[in-house]
């Protein structure tokens, strides 16, 4: 199953709040939590929610249903992201939602690759139309 990206960054808050208990991490060395407040992750979580539900039954979707759930999903994210200054998703985080829809349609039998050729895309593109973060 596809790992959201917001559980592996409240695993990093996690562990650097263990860390400066520990007196292991310099708190000038702290960010995690700077990074990504819980608002940031609450309001992630229910984009990301929403369209887990809209997963099922894809498979036998057409390429334009696919790229409707993916257009939901990614103008919500923007949303998300402007609520928070534009500075909500950097690369890795852009990168690691981006895998996570991927993986995340895959896991719901959609040929990704297949879908992107079929438009005149790269493979990790079916995002880019609408992505502004």
């Amino acid at each position: 199953m596809a790992e959201r990206p917001t559980t592996n960054w409240r695993d990093g808050i996690a562990k650097e709040a263990e860390e400066l208990a520990a007196g292991t991490l310099d708190p000038e060395c702290a960010c995690m939590a700077g990074l990504f407040p819980e608002e940031l992750l609450t309001s992630t979580d229910d984009v990301l929610d929403t369209f887990e539900r809209e997963l099922p039954g894809l498979s036998e979707a057409d390429d334009a249903q696919i790229f409707g759930v993916v257009e939901r999903v990614v103008l919500v994210l923007n949303a998300v992201n402007e609520a928070h200054n534009e500075g909500a998703y950097e690369t890795d985080e852009r990168e690691k939602l981006c895998d996570f829809i991927d993986q995340s349609l895959a896991e719901h039998g959609i040929d990704v690759a297949a879908l992107a050729a079929r438009h005149g895309l790269g493979q990790y593109q079916i995002t880019d139309k609408w992505r502004k973060w």
